[in-house]
């Protein structure tokens, strides 16, 4: 079933410039906006109409990894059918960024967050979610992908402001550049500053974890309670799912936001730019080691250890570096190692077949 809208595609953000689309190579297919994804059921916009969606055979049969799927704000190449009524996605157009994540669980592979976002809105609350390690770790996947990172401070209303500058400062000691900003979904102060940051056309994203107030946030960004909230568990004060799948919303400032589902594991691969921007300071230090390859951990003339010893750096960040470095290593090398035995199988599987035709 179709709802009809009164938009455009450069309604949702769309950027014939940035693309880069010859007439021809869309000749025959419309232009539309994933707006929802759940499991592997889509929902996608042009503007005028949303309508359910599915993927056609050979881009559901020919993909090499989850990043080769739709997620929601990708820009789709699609056909509508059944007098409108739903559609069949055929490609993906090139994307200008894609949130990804390991995984959670033992699985090594990739899941998609988002994709074409502008700015990522990081949110930790002030209460007991706050940690500058995590913060890094979002940083790190947001910095890889060319996304302007937003830090969001939630629940100031549960603490003083006093509080509130300590935490700001701590952000800024090893991330002056990140733009931070306090809010209180219950008293609603910071939130006229949060809107201001909303520029027209532009897309962002709610990251963080259960419970800090993302779903709530959006709700007063949109004026209404429309989405569900939950609340914290008494008993360890951890968050419980509100949003239970990604959704694109259009505000009515013109700004496209997509709220995500809480994450409890951020696990990333190999990001190079990512840790290179967000631990800008050790990239710095790194370049003044004696050894090019130098792994930061027993070596000498290392000028990362040199300054963890001259408390120029502080252990917390230097631990949660080399940390994260090692299991982004080691999820690269699981990843490789996967696709390298799915490719040996396939090969092997088509031989079989061969084979067995053969000798029918």
């Amino acid at each position: 079933m179709k709802n009809k809208l009164q938009n455009s595609i450069e309604d949702l953000g769309f950027d014939k410039q940035f693309h880069n689309i010859e007439h021809e190579d869309i000749t025959g297919f419309d232009i539309a906006r994933v707006i929802s994804v759940h499991k592997k059921r889509y929902t996608i916009s042009n503007g005028k109409y949303e309508l359910p969606a599915e993927l056609a055979g050979k881009l559901l049969f020919n993909t090499d990894s989850a990043s080769d799927y739709p997620t929601v704000g990708d820009w789709v190449l699609t056909n509508f059918c059944n007098e409108g009524t739903f559609a069949i996605i055929h490609s993906i157009l090139p994307r200008k960024s894609l949130l990804k994540r390991k995984t959670p669980g033992s699985t090594i592979d990739f899941q998609l967050i988002a994709a074409n976002i502008d700015t990522a809105l990081i949110i930790q609350s002030l209460d007991n979610n706050f940690n500058l390690s995590r913060l890094e770790r979002y940083l790190v996947m947001v910095n890889d992908s060319n996304i302007h990172p937003i830090a969001l401070l939630s629940k100031s209303d549960l603490v003083s402001s006093q509080d509130v500058e300590n935490k700001i400062d701590e952000i800024h000691k090893i991330m002056p550049n990140v733009h931070v900003e306090a809010f209180s979904n219950k008293s609603m102060d910071g939130l006229e500053k949060i809107e201001k940051l909303l520029i027209p056309g532009q897309t962002y994203c709610l990251l963080g974890s259960s419970g800090v107030g993302k779903t709530t946030l959006l709700n007063g960004l949109i004026g209404k309670a429309v989405f569900t909230t939950k609340s914290i568990r008494e008993k360890d004060s951890r968050g419980r799912h509100a949003t239970t799948s990604r959704q694109l919303i259009k505000l009515d400032c013109g700004a496209m936001i997509v709220d995500t589902p809480g994450m409890r594991e951020l696990g990333n691969f190999l990001m190079e730019k990512g840790f290179d921007e967000t631990f800008a300071d050790i990239k710095a230090l790194s370049e003044k080691c004696k050894f090019n390859n130098c792994t930061h951990s027993n070596e000498k003339g290392c000028a990362v250890l040199a300054a963890l010893d001259n408390c120029e750096l502080s252990d917390e960040r230097y631990q949660n570096y080399i940390k994260m470095n090692k299991e982004a290593a080691y999820y690269e090398m699981s990843y490789i190692e996967k696709k390298r035995k799915e490719k040996q199988f396939g090969k092997l599987t088509k031989k079989f077949m061969k084979h067995k035709k053969k000798f029918r």
